[in-house]
């Protein structure tokens, strides 16, 4: 797998350090608030689960997890900007401070849609953490209260992000040759 990356953007080093000044800004800003909840991370599978665990590890109060899975990549490499709730969360959110876990934000398509429809069951906040923030043109107005790193507008993988299934178990985030995925 290792062949098929073009550059490596971020280390597994970088970005431990990233994950673990994330998790002391959420612990810093829910302290007060998390109380004996705690506070409940949600997932989109399968992309964010590697960054959500580590991230739930990182935050110093009581974190409930739980995960959707959703679906919008047509052909697997740009959103078709049509979303479907294929595994919804099962913890009642109504009350609850939420923290979405992406991977990555590239149109903000999905990810404004989820945050609609997360806001429909009335949590006390809802937020986003974002692993990686791509600068598109045409990306959808999202605040993102965490950001793990900027990124190019490249084909990237590891760290849960992949191509056919593939390289998510990659430690570190790189930029994906061409000639594999063209």
């Amino acid at each position: 797998m290792h062949e098929d990356i073009a550059q490596v953007l971020f280390t597994e080093d970088e970005i431990a350090k990233r994950v673990d000044e994330i998790g002391a800004a959420i612990t810093g800003d829910y302290a007060e608030v998390a109380g004996n909840r705690g506070l409940v991370m949600i997932s989109v599978l399968r992309g964010a689960a590697i960054f959500m665990a580590d991230l739930a590890r990182a935050v110093r109060l009581p974190v409930e997890m739980d995960y959707m899975a959703i679906s919008s990549y047509g052909d697997g490499s740009k959103s078709s900007g049509v979303v479907r709730v294929l595994k919804d969360i099962s913890t009642d959110i109504a009350g609850r401070h939420v923290i979405i876990a992406e991977d990555i934000l590239d149109t903000g398509l999905t990810l404004k849609y989820l945050l609609r429809y997360l806001a429909s069951r009335n949590p006390a906040s809802l937020e986003v953490a974002t692993f990686l923030r791509k600068r598109t043109s045409d990306q959808a107005e999202i605040a993102c209260k965490y950001i793990g790193f900027e990124c190019p507008d490249e084909f990237i993988v590891g760290y849960g992000l992949d191509y056919a299934e593939r390289y998510r178990n990659l430690p570190y985030v790189g930029v994906l040759k061409a000639d594999v995925y063209r």
